[in-house]
Parts: C-alpha cells; sequence; structure tokens
C-alpha cells in the first residue's frame, strides 16, 4: 500500500481549510473598506520595542503515516491500510513581541494545546481497531513576523518559524488506551499568515498556520501497531485569535 500524502489529505478535507480561511475574511474586508475614512487607533502601538499578549487557537490535526518494508510480510496479510483522520483541539497561551525592524517582528508564543490523534488499523475481514493518542503538550512557537505597511486600522502579515513541544500529560503513555509507543516531544515547521486590527484600547489579530512535525514520533517500543509503520508524523491546521 501506500504512503498516506499530505496534500492528498489537505484535498479531502479542503472544505475545512476553507472554513477557517473564512474565518478571517469578513474582517479583512471590513477593514479594506473602511480604512480610508477610519480614524486611526493606536498609531503609534507598533513602534513599542516590547508588546504582550494572549492568544486562543483552534486547530484541526492528523498523523501522516509513512508505512514501513514489514506491511508487505505476510505477517500483516490481513492489514489493508492505516488512516489517520483529522481531530479537532484546542490552545491557550500568551505572546512576547519583540520588534526588530519597522516590518520586521520576532515572537515567542507559549501555549498549551490539546491534542487527540487516531490511528485506524483496517482489516481485509473489514473490521478496524483504532488506537487514540491523547497529549497535553507544553510548546513554544517562535516565529519571525514580517508586516505590511499599516492601512488606516488593518495591517496584514506573514508568519514563519518553529515550534518545539513537550508532553506534560503525566501519563507513562501518549493515552493509556493506546498500544502503540509515542515520543514525548515534536518540533514543528510552522508558516501562516494574518491580519492585525487596531482598535483604540487595544490590538486584535487573527492568524491561520499550517505546521508540519519534523520528528518521527514513533516511540522505541515494540509493538504489533508499530511494526508496519516506519514514521508519524504531525499535520495541524489552526486558526488563532490574539489578543495584545
Amino acid at each position: 500500500m501506500q504512503a498516506a500524502d499530505f496534500w492528498n489529505k489537505l484535498a479531502l478535507h479542503g472544505n475545512k481549510i476553507i472554513f477557517l480561511l473564512l474565518c478571517l475574511l469578513p474582517f479583512a474586508m471590513q477593514g479594506q473598506q473602511y480604512n480610508k475614512w477610519a480614524r486611526a487607533h493606536n498609531p503609534t502601538y507598533d513602534l513599542r520595542k516590547i508588546s504582550y499578549g494572549f492568544s486562543i487557537g483552534v486547530h484541526s490535526s492528523a498523523y501522516q503515516v509513512k508505512y514501513a518494508d514489514q506491511f508487505v510480510d505476510s505477517k500483516f496479510d490481513t492489514l489493508h491500510s492505516v488512516m489517520t483522520p483529522w481531530s479537532q483541539g484546542l490552545s491557550l497561551g500568551f505572546l512576547v513581541n519583540l520588534r526588530l525592524y519597522e516590518y520586521l517582528d520576532l515572537r515567542i508564543m507559549p501555549k498549551g494545546s490539546f491534542y487527540d490523534h487516531k490511528l485506524e488499523y483496517n482489516y481485509t475481514d473489514r473490521t478496524q481497531i483504532d488506537q487514540l493518542i491523547e497529549t497535553v503538550l507544553v510548546e513554544f512557537p517562535i516565529l519571525l513576523k514580517y508586516k505590511s505597511q499599516r492601512r488606516g486600522n488593518v495591517r496584514m502579515y506573514m508568519v514563519g518559524g518553529f515550534t518545539p513541544g513537550f508532553d506534560f500529560s503525566g501519563k507513562d503513555d501518549a493515552s493509556a488506551s493506546a498500544v502503540i509507543d509515542i515520543k514525548h516531544s515534536n518540533l514543528t515547521l510552522d508558516g501562516g499568515l494574518g491580519f492585525d486590527f487596531y482598535f483604540p484600547l487595544f490590538k486584535y489579530s487573527q492568524e491561520i498556520r499550517f505546521s508540519r512535525g519534523l520528528t518521527n514520533m514513533l516511540g522505541p517500543d515494540p509493538s504489533v501497531y508499530k511494526e508496519p509503520l516506519k514514521k508519524l508524523n504531525t499535520n495541524t491546521i489552526s486558526v488563532y485569535f490574539i489578543f495584545q
């Protein structure tokens, strides 16, 4: 069987991505419509060397599977495929933003994130065995933020960087119900875009971010569920609501 392909997954779940993008669209359109006439709020806000805030995030995440050579052995003749459906989660965190240049910031966004990852083992007799991996990660996104010129009370930006994460669920395994060993740390490569909206007393941002796991999440412990797999990497699509 062929390994699950990330871009095919995105095609299958395109409606979710469109929904997340639409979360950003109304605010962007409203900002562009009124930026010529609106009074500029907090015109010197972005001149601050350091600013702080907090974030609320929702995400959809799934593993990407790469099969091992053992998958084609006679031992796994009855195993048809291993599927990885997308699952929703939540994150809460805070923000420290350092102004580097006029259009470039460095931001650190420590957060606690709740993830559910599922592996569906499908067999030729139409039976299915699920492995649910529940994790609570403390993550430390380190990002560069490249900003466009401010238009009235709206500014568009792009972000890119990486995020180390560590499991603090307090369990010996990632999930007591799982019979597959999962590592307790991860590193992701991140990229996204968003909009800043300026109000009289604060700045509000909406951001969509894509994260690709660089760590093979398969742990060292042997398992019949691990043998047909060579790699498990995380893929996550997130929307953040940020207040500064």
